[in-house]
């Protein structure tokens, strides 16, 4: 996959393929959006080192990673406010649906409060962790809330995500090369980050520890 995209790093269906993944993987959190943006970003680095002159090199690199991250960034603002339409129109089906899992339930409860309190950081926390941009979107969509609250920090999220992950990619390769070894690296550095975020969002916050404290 990585000589199939250093070819079409080249061209703009390199942006089409990254930008339908990022965008569907609000609906279907198992396509791996986020190793494609890796992968993408990987080779065009590589394929930059190949550009002749330093000069050139450098624009060519600084370009190609700043039209990859725009293109992430604007396909997972897009994919959120997609989702959150749909879960705002079908807000009864969503609202049963999430009511079935206790998950679900509670990280609606905080996403709730989290909004209401101008706490969006945990729209940008969920961005990382798995499946936690299709909760925070349908979960924003069901509970009504107003696109004012929601789509700042969507694409705040898609932004930190987008150039997080084009980064890793992008310095890998500088680093290692354009190779399975550097997208394993950087692959591995996402999924660390993805792990952390989720680690943070299952903690209590500090009112849910005072009642959890309570009830014991």
């Amino acid at each position: 996959m990585l000589e199939l995209l250093g070819a079409l790093a080249e061209t703009p269906w390199i942006y089409v393929i990254v930008g339908v993944s990022v965008l569907l993987d609000v609906f279907l959190p198992v396509l791996p959006s986020g190793v494609l943006v890796i992968t993408a970003a990987t080779a065009a680095a590589g394929s930059a080192a190949g550009a002749v002159g330093e000069a050139t090199q450098g624009h060519a690199g600084f370009a190609d990673m700043f039209a990859l991250v725009m293109c992430a960034a604007t396909a997972s603002v897009l994919g959120d406010m997609v989702a959150y339409r749909l879960a705002w129109r079908g807000g009864d089906r969503f609202d049963r649906a999430i009511a079935r899992s206790r998950r679900l339930t509670a990280a609606q409860a905080r996403l709730g409060t989290a909004l209401l309190r101008g706490g969006g950081p945990l729209v940008v926390l969920a961005r990382f962790a798995p499946a936690g941009r299709s909760v925070v979107s349908l979960g924003a969509g069901v509970m009504h809330r107003r696109v004012a609250e929601f789509l700042p920090w969507s694409a705040l999220a898609g932004l930190t995500w987008a150039a997080y992950s084009v980064s890793l990619g992008y310095f890998g390769g500088q680093w290692l090369g354009a190779s399975w070894l550097s997208t394993a690296v950087s692959v591995f550095a996402l999924f660390a980050a993805g792990a952390g975020a989720g680690f943070l969002m299952r903690r209590p916050t500090e009112p849910e520890a005072e009642a959890q404290a309570q009830a014991c």
